[in-house]
């Protein structure tokens, strides 16, 4: 019974799943070598992530 109580108030959970953590290796100009640049962006920004 308290399974049905717990599932019903996590429906109007949505804003959590709009953003994604995003992950990108970067080349560092100062020593050549790579960096990961990570970030949390909206599902609808990621490509542009990528992009620049």
């Amino acid at each position: 019974m308290a399974k049905k109580t717990v599932a019903s108030l996590q429906t109007g959970k949505t804003e959590g799943r709009s953003y994604s953590k995003v992950i990108k290796m970067v080349k560092s100009p100062k020593t050549g070598a790579y960096v990961f640049q990570e970030e949390m962006v909206p599902n609808d920004a990621v490509k542009d992530f990528f992009k620049n």
